[in-house]
């Protein structure tokens, strides 16, 4: 057992910064009992340290129960000065700001902004059997099923506002961006493809890469409707068609200045993929205008400025330059280290820290993954895999195939749900459930915090780079090189006591009355992440039978089938609503792409020749929907936690303060809480079934 960190004795110096928030807003009513306030963590505490060692003393905590309340009251006191009443609100939207919105322009582009695929003309209206808003992995995804099925790629246009395939692995392209999921359950399509990643979690250019291969494969290397924003997407009872309003930049200027052509398209069918890392923010601060030096955001990297490239990522430009990068979530995790290589000086502001466990990269061995591919469904089965250690699954496999952090993080069902005994009936049995949790989580999170004070040689530092708060509040990180950047002269933390930056001056950044001067400032400061409606995710209205509004509707209550489809929303498919979630995105979007491929076949084939309109009945969709309710406790675990994306700033604990309607309303917008793989069992034999129970087919 790591030994009390110092940390635990309150003084000035104390630690003071998809498959969503969805799953902090979509808990179920249940007052105290994930709180942290209440005695959950303080008996999960308690527990793993008593069946961790029968001598307290030797560790420094012989009265355990005292020891578990200190934690308690750690992660309580650091929650709490990091909560603002502003919640997300005190973030701009990068994209739908006509002030800051030239932080979104494409640095990707060529000088001429041509880009291949299919060029709109202004007041046309071509028509698609498949528009898929959104052309990065997930997209793909879904029309590569749909292909298997047997539809031909000329079917399908895919409509994004990049110029190029690969969705948040086109935008993102700064240096050291990996993914944190093992790249043989990550990258999707390896068995069809034949590929073999070239390292355990591959790095962003060869994800990038791996999205035009696919598009390539697939045939739709020429379907891409890009640099490209849906306006409306309507839908039209005189010819039951979607109606979508799009708008195509062409030519050499972006944003404000571009050359905009406007254009109707139809479809059949509607399948919006707009991911969940897609609009960048910043946050609000006094100021921001007046800062005179060079800024960027992470997700538009300005290799001009720094020199180098993705994939040759010198920054020779920055030998003479102070470097301020704001944040220390997972992008400023992997970019920090590459920063410090080559600036003069570089300050990190920090509002939460991360909890950094390692990552442990390596290159793949070919004869490994040989032996480990040879097999048919071999992608599908360590997918599997993973989601059951991940979720603690009492009837796992025996073997953990990938092996890694995630995979050893067994209390992260927190967040994505999993087999559980709870009764939502019974108050005692979710205290329960949330205090196994805490057992799951402590020893991990100590041993991190232990981590950190064996690699960063200046105590102080060590001190503010722990992370107080439960391991599933924030996204785990892994990472080799971060925390030994620390050690080097030319790194400073700035650590923020969770207020974050008070204001901008010309010249730098103020924290705590002292200014920090800067030449450029790099803002790793995250994503927008929506807990709305699928129109709500894509930033734009969408409209069916009638002009019904979807966001009105997902704001009566949502109600979907399998959560992929909604009544009086024909033909209008989505993920990450009432459906099994896990860490690895990949895995969700198979999920429900397998689901949706098999709901418009299957009908189509039923009717031959025919046009139809698929959409689920309403008692269906009312019936999932209380069996979503019925589950939503499983993620009790998350009230309580530490403001960020996760619970909306702290926002979503504001719910069980509201009616009980309201907080009803909450848990109907909750994902699976048995977890991805019940929810893959519920959907396999439902499709198994053959008898398309719950859905209306409407013959044309």
């Amino acid at each position: 057992m790591p030994s009390t960190p110092a940390v635990l004795v309150e003084s000035s110096n104390a630690v003071p910064h998809q498959p969503s928030s969805s799953t902090a807003n979509g808990a179920l009513p249940i007052g105290q009992s994930g709180d942290l306030d209440g005695q959950a963590l303080a008996n999960g505490v308690q527990e793993v340290i008593e069946q961790s060692s029968t001598d307290h003393d030797s560790n420094g905590h012989s009265d355990t129960q005292a020891y578990a309340q200190q934690v308690q009251a750690k992660y309580q006191a650091e929650r709490d000065k990091r909560m603002r009443p502003e919640f997300d609100s005190q973030f701009v939207k990068l994209h739908t700001s006509e002030k800051y919105k030239h932080f979104t322009d494409d640095p990707w582009l060529p000088e001429d902004g041509s880009v291949r695929g299919i060029r709109l003309r202004e007041n046309e209206s071509p028509h698609f059997k498949f528009v898929v808003k959104g052309a990065g992995l997930g997209g793909l995804l879904y029309a590569a099923r749909l292909v298997e099925q047997g539809y031909n790629p000329e079917d399908f246009a895919f409509i994004d506002y990049a110029g190029g395939f690969g969705g948040t692995w086109y935008w993102n392209r700064y240096p050291g961006l990996m993914c944190d999921i093992a790249s043989e359950v990550y990258l999707p399509l390896l068995e069809e493809t034949g590929y073999m990643p070239k390292h355990k979690y591959s790095y962003g250019q060869e994800i990038r890469e791996h999205a035009e291969r696919i598009a390539e494969r697939y045939g739709f290397g020429n379907r891409g409707i890009l640099r490209a924003t849906v306006g409306a997407i309507s839908w039209n009872d005189d010819s039951s068609l979607w109606e979508i309003s799009v708008s195509q930049e062409q030519g050499p200027r972006q944003g404000a200045d571009a050359n905009k052509v406007l254009a109707q398209v139809t479809g059949d069918y509607v399948i919006s993929m707009s991911g969940i890392l897609n609009y960048p923010k910043l946050p609000v601060l006094q100021g921001l205008d007046d800062f005179q030096g060079h800024q960027f955001h992470t997700s538009r990297w300005d290799y001009t400025y720094t020199g180098g490239s993705q994939e040759q990522p010198d920054m020779i430009n920055l030998k003479d330059k102070s470097v301020g990068i704001v944040g220390t979530g997972a992008t400023a995790i992997q970019t920090f280290p590459q920063i410090a290589k080559w600036a003069k000086q570089v300050y990190l502001f920090q509002r939460t820290p991360s909890s950094v466990d390692i990552r442990d990269q390596r290159p793949i061995d070919p004869i490994e993954f040989k032996r480990a591919s040879s097999k048919p469904g071999w992608q599908r089965e360590r997918m599997d895999n993973l989601a059951a250690f991940m979720m603690n699954d009492p009837n796992k496999p025996d073997v953990n195939v990938v092996d890694d952090g995630w995979s050893r993080n067994p209390s992260y069902r927190a967040l994505i749900g999993g087999p559980n005994n709870i009764d939502p009936t019974e108050p005692e049995t979710i205290a329960e459930y949330v205090k196994s949790l805490h057992a799951d989580d402590f020893a991990r999170q100590e041993r991190i915090r232990s981590r950190v004070d064996d690699i960063v040689k200046d105590s102080d530092t060590a001190q503010r780079l722990k992370a107080w708060y439960p391991g599933w509040c924030k996204r785990p990180c892994f990472h080799d090189d971060y925390l030994p950047a620390f050690n080097q002269p030319n790194v400073q933390l700035v650590d923020t006591e969770g207020r974050g930056i008070d204001r901008m001056r010309r010249n730098g950044a103020v924290v705590a009355g002292k200014e920090y001067p800067v030449d450029v400032l790099i803002w790793g400061t995250g994503y927008v992440v929506s807990s709305g409606s699928p129109s709500d995710k894509g930033s734009m209205t969408v409209r069916g039978r009638h002009g019904k509004l979807m966001s009105q509707k997902w704001e009566d209550g949502v109600a979907t089938l399998h959560g992929v489809v909604t009544r009086d929303f024909p033909n209008f498919f989505f993920p990450f609503t009432q459906c099994g979630v896990t860490g690895n995105n990949t895995h969700n979007y198979q999920a429900t792409s397998d689901h949706t491929a098999y709901l418009i076949a299957e009908a189509e084939r039923q009717h031959p020749g025919k046009k139809v309109l698929i959409e689920p009945t309403h008692e269906a969709e009312e019936a999932w929907a209380m069996r979503v309710v019925g589950n939503a406790a499983a993620f009790a675990g998350v009230e309580g936690c530490t403001p960020g994306y996760i619970n909306a700033e702290g926002k979503a604990d504001k719910i069980r303060e509201a009616p009980l309607e309201v907080q009803m309303k909450a848990a109907r917008a909750s994902p699976w809480g048995q977890g991805i793989l019940d929810y893959q069992r519920i959907t396999t034999e439902w499709r198994e079934s053959g008898s398309f129970e719950g859905v209306d087919v409407t013959v044309l």
